[in-house]
């Protein structure tokens, strides 16, 4: 009889889960409609931007992650009506500032324009799937779906500064490089000085778009892989500086082969075309990073009691 009443408890919630989720996909495709211009001008902005062009990949991204793990997720659906309200006063919130600012005659930049209301659309949305759904399976696909940021552009200022950060971090980095080498340098803010030769670490030389793609990949790769959360920030934290030691290796072989072989070697496939050759290199690093840390965790893993891992 237990049984009887467990198994029909299941498959009636699973049915109120279905029929939710149907409404999260009618009201999702209302939020489209209703943001259908944002949306196509973020589609052709990113198609014509190189920074943001793996933008149109992240909800395909969040999507597989939320069916692969789907067997995982409770059934149990728990509206959170305060979470929702939140949400949705945050997305209409960006939508008011936009327009204030404009009506204050506040001159935004289409990608500024753009980052507001893909934030909007999705402040909507996460309420949306807060009022329907709930918050007990949004915390089971807390990952996949605040992954979903990522559709973002970054707001034009943030662009800057991080190409800013990442100019002189590379330049040192380079610098540093030189000096192992013993091959005479003298950096003069993002100008190194070579002999017989003259690099200045422009804005493209920054790698802000490998950095951003190999952040996400390491992001993905840490929930992928990794069961700890330490492990996880650690993997995260790594990309920071393993971004810099790429973009100073980078600029170090370039100024070598100016130096050792010619200075029209600046303008040679390997520095106009040789950033996958290096986001490559990088990504060997990481990945010996990421079998340390994994096999960390199995590890520690391994040392819990057998009724501590069955939890």
């Amino acid at each position: 009889m237990q049984s009887t009443t467990y198994t029909q408890a299941v498959l009636d919630s699973h049915l109120v889960l279905r029929r939710q989720l149907k409404w999260l996909a009618v009201e999702t495709v209302l939020l489209a409609v209703c943001f259908y211009r944002p949306l196509l001008d973020l589609l052709d902005f990113t198609l014509h931007d190189k920074l943001f062009s793996y933008i149109p990949l992240i909800p395909l991204i969040s999507a597989y992650l939320i069916w692969t793990d789907r067997k995982k997720f409770t059934t149990e659906v728990c509206p959170s009506r305060i979470g929702a309200a939140l949400a949705f006063c945050a997305g209409a919130g960006v939508v008011l500032l936009w327009w204030l600012g404009t009506r204050a005659g506040w001159e935004i930049e289409s990608q500024d324009y753009i980052a507001l209301m893909t934030l909007s659309f999705l402040c909507f949305f996460w309420g949306a799937c807060l009022a329907l759904p709930g918050w007990k399976i949004l915390r089971d696909a807390a990952f996949p779906i605040a992954f979903l940021i990522f559709a973002v552009p970054m707001p034009s200022a943030w662009v800057d500064g991080i190409e800013t950060f990442f100019q002189y971090t590379s330049a040192f980095a380079a610098e540093m490089f030189f000096a192992v080498a013993r091959t005479s340098c003298l950096r003069d803010g993002l100008q190194l000085n070579l002999p017989g030769f003259s690099l200045i670490v422009a804005p493209e030389c920054s790698g802000i778009h490998s950095t951003l793609v190999l952040f996400i990949t390491s992001l993905l790769a840490a929930y992928m892989f990794l069961r700890s959360a330490s492990s996880r920030l650690i993997l995260a934290l790594s990309i920071l500086p393993l971004a810099i030691l790429r973009n100073g290796f980078r600029i170090f072989v370039i100024g070598e082969l100016c130096v050792h072989v010619s200075p029209t070697m600046i303008d040679s496939p390997i520095h106009r075309k040789g950033g996958p050759i290096f986001f490559a290199l990088s990504l060997i690093p990481l990945f010996l990073l990421l079998v340390f840390l994994r096999k960390r965790d199995f590890n520690e893993l391994k040392g819990f009691p057998k009724q501590a891992r069955l939890k």
